[in-house]
């Protein structure tokens, strides 16, 4: 059907879009949790429209974070409450808020010591799923220091 023969009336009008968004499911959050290497059956992932709220436990700050993180950037999801309890508190990573001026080599250099910049590559490998490039960050960014 030709764009002529829609607006004569000869053809079939296109269904109507509703501009709705497929509701997301706990299988698609727990799926997203499942790519970040992170086990999910501690997670108790409750969904309210675009709202999620996540309670349980996880074995490290780190992987609190990791989950968080997959569902915060999950289609559908407007707002995350986590309530997950990291139950190795001594494994807990640092975290670092990123200012004007800031790269990783710099900010591991602050963390590790003078000389240590070329450990900018564990950073970056700590927040790949917020960072999809190490000479891209930006201020306001919160890395975690591993």
């Amino acid at each position: 059907m030709g764009l002529l023969d829609f607006i004569t009336g000869k053809g079939k009008a296109p269904p109507p879009t509703t501009g709705a968004i497929t509701p997301v499911t706990v299988e698609d959050l727990k799926k997203e949790i499942a790519k970040q290497g992170v086990d999910a059956s501690k997670i108790d992932i409750k969904i309210d429209g675009d709202r999620v709220t996540l309670s349980g436990s996880a074995p490290t700050a780190a992987d609190v974070d990791k989950i968080v993180r997959a569902v915060d950037t999950a289609k559908g999801v407007a707002r995350v409450e986590n309530n997950i309890v990291a139950v190795n508190a001594n494994a807990e990573s640092k975290f670092y808020t990123v200012q004007r001026g800031d790269t990783l080599w710099k900010i591991a250099e602050s963390h590790y010591g003078h000389g240590k910049g070329g450990r900018y590559k564990e950073i970056f490998e700590a927040n790949k799923e917020l960072l999809r490039d190490p000479d891209k960050i930006y201020p306001g960014q919160r890395l975690r220091i591993p």
